[in-house]
């Protein structure tokens, strides 16, 4: 049997008049996140970690902000295609544990939710899906309610 594990990150700032969706779940909140897609940080971390593992560019190469046809992306479409990859490589997804890096809204309402989304994009088990939201305790970009980030882990496994 094969293992491997992979690490993702993002963050982006929190902007008036956007939707705010993490893990391909709309929040209720008065900012949502900038970017070019819909930027998901979640999506993208778990995105980034699942095409780091395969040893794959970043979504930031496959799908480039410079491009039209990503603008407003949905991010499901990122993370779908990050574990097609991974199911043509014969690579199996063990489990995802995220991190949510916010100072509001509470997100503790939405993580059942956002749980749901992704493992029915990865077609694995809720109970294989952790998602954690944490404070940055008033500190920096985060703490100051302007920015929100994910860290995320994956492990794959094959029987190659």
């Amino acid at each position: 049997m094969k293992i491997k594990i992979g690490i993702g990150y993002d963050v982006h700032r929190l902007v008036d008049g956007r939707p705010l969706i993490l893990g391909g779940v709309i929040i209720d909140s008065y900012k949502g996140l900038l970017g070019h897609s819909d930027a998901d940080v979640l999506m993208h971390a778990i995105s980034d970690a699942l095409l780091g593992a395969l040893g794959l560019p970043n979504i930031g190469e496959i799908f480039p902000n410079t491009e039209a046809w990503t603008q407003n992306l949905d991010s499901r479409k990122i993370l779908k295609y990050a574990y097609g990859m991974a199911n043509r490589m014969g690579y199996n997804i063990s489990n995802v544990d995220a991190v949510i890096i916010a100072h509001e809204p509470k997100l503790s309402p939405y993580i059942n939710k956002i749980r749901e989304s992704i493992a029915s994009i990865l077609l694995i088990d809720i109970e294989d899906v952790g998602i954690k939201a944490t404070t940055n305790e008033g500190l920096g970009l985060i703490g100051s309610g302007e920015a929100i980030a994910s860290i995320a882990n994956i492990i794959l496994v094959s029987d190659k």
